[in-house]
């Protein structure tokens, strides 16, 4: 027996849209990191430096909204899988913390090296 829908690439898209909005609607984090990316894309696209240096800036900043979103999704999963405190559940949750941590480090490791290089 398969369980595994048709693919359909509207549908499938749909889920994405769907889910971005959820995103924004329930995480306060990934709310203020979309909407602190909106002055953060201005940026990028005014500063005078390389198509490549503004390249890594723009993959840097989608690379936080997606450990953000990687992240809400396994504390909506650990959520729905126990109300109880437990060990795991908890390094489940801090690790994916850990992910949207190191991504924003990255970023701004990458502002200041660009910036400073110029």
């Amino acid at each position: 027996m398969n369980n595994k829908p048709k693919y359909s690439l509207f549908k499938n898209a749909s889920y994405a849209i769907e889910g971005f909005f959820t995103a924004f609607k329930n995480e306060s984090s990934f709310k203020i990191e979309i909407l602190l990316a909106i002055p953060i894309f201005i940026a990028i696209i005014l500063l005078d430096t390389t198509v490549t240096n503004k390249l890594i800036l723009i993959s840097t900043a989608f690379l936080i909204a997606i450990c953000e979103l990687l992240n809400s999704a396994i504390e909506n999963l650990v959520d729905l899988v126990t109300t109880d405190i437990h060990p795991l559940a908890k390094n489940a949750k801090d690790i994916g913390a850990t992910a949207v941590f190191f991504s924003v480090v990255l970023h701004l490791t990458c502002w200041v090296i660009i910036l400073l290089g110029d």
